[in-house]
C-alpha cells in the first residue's frame, strides 16, 4: 500500500490536472476521465454513469452499513474579476490558484486519497462508497441524485465541501417559489379595485412577516425573501398578473413540502415550486463521525450554503479543506497545507469511526 505522503502528493497533482480541465456543470466528461485514471492507477474498480464515477472498498460486505464519501468535480463559470487564468493551476506562496481549486477540487482529491488509503483495509465497521459527482453547482438531474438508485442503502455520509475541516452538522435547504398574483386587466385611467400589483403588497408583507414556529438550534429560523417582482408592460395598462419570486432557506425542523403547503394555505395566489428536493440536512451531534471530529478539536456549526447533502436521505456531515468564502470568487485558491491537513484529518476521523467494534445507531 502506498504511504499517505505519496498518496497526498498524487492527490495534489490530480487537483492541478482538474483545474486545467474545464468542467462546467453538465460538461464534466474530461475531468471524469482524470478521476477514472486515478482509480485505474490505483487498481480500484469503478463504475461510471454520465459524468459520475463511484467505487466501493475491496472488502465490501452487504451485511454491514455503508458510509458514503462524496464530493463534486463540476465548477461554476469563472467570473469577470479573474486576473489569473482560471484554467492554469498556478502554485505560488503555498497556494494553488485556479477555478474549482477550493470548491470543491481540494475536497474531492482529499477524499480520493482517503478512500484509497482505506480501500483494502479489513474489518471496518462500515462499507465505503466514494462518489465523484457531477452537476452539483446547478443541482442538475444527472448528478449525485441520479446515482443514488445504483447504490446500496446509505447509513451516513461525509460530503466534501470547504469547511476549513470544521464540522458542518446541519445545512439549510432551499425552496424557490414562483408566485403569480391574479388581478383584472384594465386601462389605467379607469377605476380598478383588482390591480394585481396592489394585491401583491399583502402577499409580500406576508412573506416578510410570517414566522415559522420551529427554530433550529443549529440553523436558526426559516428565512423567506421576495427577491424578484415583475408586472406590466405599458404605463397605461393595468396587467392581469403580478409575478413574484421567493427564496426560502429551510431549517432542519421542516421539509420543503411542509413549507410549500403553509404558503399555499396563506396566500391568495398561484404558487409553483421550481423544485422540491433540496431539503435541509443534518447529523446528530452524538453520531460517531461528529464525535470523532470533536475529539480532534474540530468545532460544529450550521452551514447556510447548499451542497449535494440536499439530495441525501441519510444523516450527513459536511467536511472538507478550504474556505467557503473563497468559493465562486475571482482568483480562487486553496492552500497546499489545507489539502495535506485535510487528508490527515479525514483519515484520523474515519479511522476512529470505522474501527469501532460496534456500528453507529442511526
Amino acid at each position: 500500500m502506498k504511504s499517505i505522503e505519496i498518496v497526498t502528493t498524487e492527490a495534489i497533482t490530480l487537483l492541478k490536472k482538474l483545474i486545467e480541465t474545464p468542467s462546467f456543470s453538465g460538461e464534466e466528461d474530461k475531468t471524469a476521465v482524470l478521476i477514472a485514471d486515478w482509480f485505474n492507477d490505483n487498481k480500484i474498480p469503478f463504475e461510471r454513469e454520465n459524468n459520475n464515477i463511484w467505487a466501493y472498498n475491496f472488502h465490501f460486505d452487504k451485511s454491514k452499513p455503508t458510509l458514503l464519501l462524496n464530493s463534486h468535480h463540476d465548477t461554476v463559470k469563472p467570473n469577470q474579476g479573474y486576473a489569473l487564468d482560471p484554467f492554469s493551476a498556478i502554485e505560488e506562496d503555498g497556494k494553488i490558484f485556479g477555478l474549482g481549486s477550493n470548491d470543491a477540487g481540494g475536497c474531492l482529491v482529499s477524499l480520493l486519497a482517503t478512500f484509497t488509503h482505506f480501500y483494502k483495509q479489513e474489518n471496518l465497521s462500515h462499507n465505503l462508497v466514494l462518489v465523484a459527482s457531477a452537476e452539483e453547482e446547478n443541482s442538475g438531474s444527472k448528478g449525485l441524485n441520479s446515482v443514488l438508485q445504483h447504490l446500496p442503502k446509505l447509513d451516513c455520509a461525509v460530503v466534501g465541501e470547504p469547511t476549513e475541516m470544521q464540522l458542518a452538522i446541519a445545512e439549510k435547504g432551499l425552496l424557490v417559489l414562483d408566485v403569480i398574483v391574479p388581478g383584472t386587466a384594465s386601462h389605467a385611467a379607469h377605476l380598478n379595485n383588482d390591480n394585481p400589483i396592489y394585491n401583491a403588497i399583502e402577499i409580500i408583507e406576508w412573506f416578510r412577516n410570517y414566522t415559522f414556529e420551529k427554530v433550529s438550534e443549529i440553523l436558526g429560523p426559516i428565512k423567506m425573501t421576495v427577491t424578484q417582482i415583475n408586472a406590466g408592460k405599458q404605463h397605461n395598462v393595468v396587467p392581469s398578473e403580478c409575478h413574484l419570486v421567493v427564496d426560502i432557506r429551510v431549517n432542519d425542523k421542516y421539509n420543503n413540502q411542509e413549507i410549500f403547503e403553509t404558503v399555499v394555505q396563506n396566500v391568495k395566489a398561484t404558487v409553483k415550486p421550481r423544485s422540491m428536493h433540496l431539503n435541509a440536512s443534518s447529523i446528530d451531534k452524538n453520531h460517531g463521525l461528529v464525535q470523532a471530529g470533536i475529539e480532534l478539536g474540530r468545532t460544529t456549526y450550521g452551514s447556510p450554503t447548499l451542497s449535494d447533502q440536499s439530495v441525501l436521505s441519510c444523516q450527513s456531515l459536511k467536511l472538507g479543506p478550504g474556505n467557503s468564502l473563497r468559493s465562486h470568487t475571482a482568483d480562487e485558491f486553496i492552500y497546499i497545507n489545507e489539502i495535506e491537513e485535510g487528508i490527515q484529518l479525514y483519515i484520523k476521523i474515519l479511522s476512529d469511526f470505522l474501527n469501532q467494534n460496534k456500528t453507529t445507531t442511526l
